[in-house]
């Protein structure tokens, strides 16, 4: 009499993927056909049902803490994001993941086990923010809030195969709040204490401005600082494409920009959120970035009596900043010198 062949063991402790691929790939489709959020009980639940209840208690935790680690939360990149300094992570197919701590990017050693898991983890993370990525819509732009065990708002972009060449590519970048407040900035040494006056007249003067710098250079940061700065008695909606603003300053409105749900609908760009801006009664208003055609509406409101308005501006030097603002300005329209005509009546 032939004995049953012994049950392949399921790999165990370091969340890469059982052993028994068959097995977990019948629990992923099953998961996938339930509406039930994936919790540990979901996800044991599932296993024990696709395995026919045969799994020994080792095998059974070895395929729950791969599923858990694939299905909920960043899935292995939940490991860098919770890291307290780490602003991008940036995936490459399935064996070339990269983090930025805030010194530039450094490879890590966390992988996936094909490309066909790191397309699950862009599709999950996308559907998440409300979107999708299939191959009728192989790339997404969208943010999350509230991922992983610390919560964070990432920022998602991921693009898939054929578009993507070397393999489904993801990168995160998380988005803090700014809260530091000019003595902040003097403290951390950000900026000089001799600036901190040159600043604080400007912004008593109520004098336009624009913060320009590259990416990661502390725009956002000196702009939450500028805006504690101001009158208290002023009204201030700060418009943005992410929520980063959090001055201290007791009448701020924020405007947060939405990106299209799953059906590609439902919109609204700061553009419109400018002009909401201007019917609210504001004293100033402040636009996070100025990356699109709204730089028409922050000049429409910079002569139309909100003095001391302003944004920030991505550029690599101030000798950028008139082709940069001709190349934004004309995507809402407006030509060259028209858009001087706007800057000179501005400031």
């Amino acid at each position: 009499m032939s004995s049953a062949a012994p049950q392949r063991p399921l790999r165990p402790q370091d969340g890469s993927a059982p052993s028994d691929e068959a097995l977990i790939d019948r629990v992923r489709e099953r998961l996938a056909a339930e509406s039930a959020e994936p919790t540990a009980a979901v996800i044991a639940e599932a296993i024990r049902a696709e395995s026919g209840g045969v799994l020994g208690d080792t095998d059974l935790l070895a395929a729950l803490r791969h599923l858990q680690t694939e299905l909920t939360g960043a899935g292995r990149l939940e490991v860098l994001l919770s890291e307290p300094g780490v602003a991008d992570v940036l995936v490459v197919g399935p064996t070339r993941v990269w983090v930025d701590r805030g010194s530039g990017l450094e490879p890590t050693d966390v992988t996936f086990d094909d490309d066909a898991a790191v397309r699950r983890l862009a599709a999950r993370l996308a559907l998440g923010a409300g979107r999708r990525l299939d191959d009728a819509q192989p790339w997404v732009d969208a943010q999350l809030t509230s991922l992983g065990r610390r919560g964070l708002t990432v920022r998602l972009h991921a693009v898939i195969p054929p578009l993507a060449a070397d393999g489904t590519c993801i990168s995160l970048r998380v988005l803090r709040t700014a809260g530091m407040d000019m003595r902040g900035l003097i403290t951390s040494g950000a900026i000089p204490d001799e600036l901190v006056g040159v600043l604080e007249a400007m912004v008593a003067a109520r004098l336009a401005f624009l913060i320009v710098g590259g990416t990661g250079s502390g725009k956002t940061t000196l702009l939450n600082a500028l805006i504690g700065a101001m009158d208290p008695a002023d009204r201030v909606l700060c418009v943005e494409d992410a929520l980063e603003l959090s001055p201290a300053h007791p009448h701020v409105v924020r405007l947060v920009a939405r990106t299209s749900n799953v059906e590609g609908r439902g919109e609204v760009p700061v553009r419109v959120l400018v002009r909401q801006a201007l019917r609210m009664r504001p004293d100033r208003i402040i636009v996070g970035e100025v990356r699109g055609a709204e730089v028409i509406d922050l000049l429409t409101a910079l002569n139309t009596g909100h003095e001391g308005s302003g944004g920030t501006l991505h550029a690599n030097s101030t000798s950028e900043v008139p082709a940069r603002m001709e190349a934004l300005a004309a995507l809402g329209g407006m030509n060259r010198e028209a858009l001087h005509s706007q800057l000179a009546a501005a400031v």
